[in-house]
């Protein structure tokens, strides 16, 4: 069986990115796959015993059931949890997007999936000149876009959407994440989104307090990601 790879996007930062990227990986390993993270590019890190931490990457690692090499799983984090260029900027960092490439391709020889997670939103700058959008056509790999659910999601996701369609990447799914308890109709929301997205909607996660990966899988249709990869045999 061929190794598939994903990229997570989102509508925003602070929509559960990472918290969605866990759960598809419990979601993977119970389906009986090997499954690798990837967080290429990670701003907010603190010194523990000598090695810089992230802790979106840790919480990466510990729902991945396949492990990667801090600088494989990921090649590039600042400490100030800011914008990733800013962030490189400030401690001359030059985020090569070529070197993330050179880190997946190794990672996907590891596992039989690897998920990949994006930084911010999907346009977020990584210098002058390059953003994650880019970063996610030199990857190559089909995306997962996690739709924040609070007032404006529609026209975030349908923005991103369009995005990632225009880079010439494929939107696997999506996934309706309940990041505000309190939102009005998200019901309403989710139906709108899905008559609009062209793309399957992999599940809705309710709002888990605390939030608690292994539950969301039980929220995921894997099976809508894993059919893809049966298909590439």
């Amino acid at each position: 069986m061929t190794a598939l790879s994903l990229f997570v996007a989102g509508t925003d930062t602070e929509i559960g990115k990472t918290f969605v990227s866990a759960a598809l990986l419990h979601g993977f390993a119970r389906a009986g796959l090997r499954a690798a993270a990837m967080k290429p590019i990670a701003s907010g890190a603190s010194e523990r015993d000598g090695v810089l931490h992230n802790e979106d990457a840790d919480q990466l690692d510990a729902a991945a059931s396949v492990a990667l090499p801090n600088d494989i799983r990921t090649p590039f984090m600042m400490r100030e949890p800011i914008a990733p260029h800013i962030a490189a900027a400030r401690e001359g960092i030059a985020l090569d997007i070529g070197r993330i490439v050179d880190a997946h391709r190794h990672a996907a020889t590891k596992a039989d999936i690897v998920v990949v997670e994006g930084v911010g939103g999907f346009r977020v700058p990584l210098d002058d000149t390059h953003d994650t959008a880019d970063l996610a056509v030199a990857l190559n790999l089909p995306v997962v876009l996690v739709v924040g659910m609070r007032l404006g999601c529609i026209s975030h996701a349908l923005l991103t959407a369009e995005a990632i369609a225009s880079r010439g990447l494929t939107l696997a799914g999506w996934v309706a994440n309940r990041v505000d308890p309190n939102m009005l109709y998200p019901d309403e929301n989710i139906a709108t989104l899905k008559q609009r997205i062209e793309a399957p909607l992999i599940g809705v996660i309710p709002h888990l307090a605390p939030n608690d990966a292994r539950r969301a899988a039980d929220s995921l249709d894997i099976g809508l990601l894993t059919d893809q990869l049966h298909r590439k045999d």
